[in-house]
């Protein structure tokens, strides 16, 4: 019985990219996180002081989708290093339905300005 086997020994993978067969393709995107500039950072860390701060009061299904939101817009940053302008527009819509929330919580108000509300 005659075969056409390789032995191949794989050490320590982590933080790597291995692409095994004849039409294989490895893509490594560890150590390339998006560049956020600081109009992104600064909204990032609002929205998530808002999201804290939506954690202190009555939930509604008002606060549930204004959190969903921000959940949304956390994420798009974090992934992309922005949040695209109808993540902006859709929060604005949000905290303008909210104005009693931008009286109470000094955060809904810091992302109300950083989303030109």
């Amino acid at each position: 019985m005659a075969t056409d086997e390789h032995n191949v020994t794989v050490g320590d993978v982590s933080q790597s990219a291995v692409a095994i067969g004849s039409n294989a393709q490895a893509v490594s995107h560890i150590g390339t996180a998006p560049q956020r500039d600081e109009a992104a950072e600064e909204l990032l860390k609002a929205v998530r002081e808002l999201r804290a701060d939506l954690t202190r009061v009555r939930g509604t299904d008002r606060t549930a989708a204004l959190d969903a939101a921000l959940a949304d817009t956390e994420d798009e940053i974090t992934r992309t290093g922005q949040a695209a302008p109808t993540r902006r527009e859709r929060l604005r819509e949000l905290l303008a339905d909210s104005q009693a929330l931008l009286t109470v919580l000094a955060s809904a108000g810091a992302v109300a300005g950083l989303v030109g509300l």
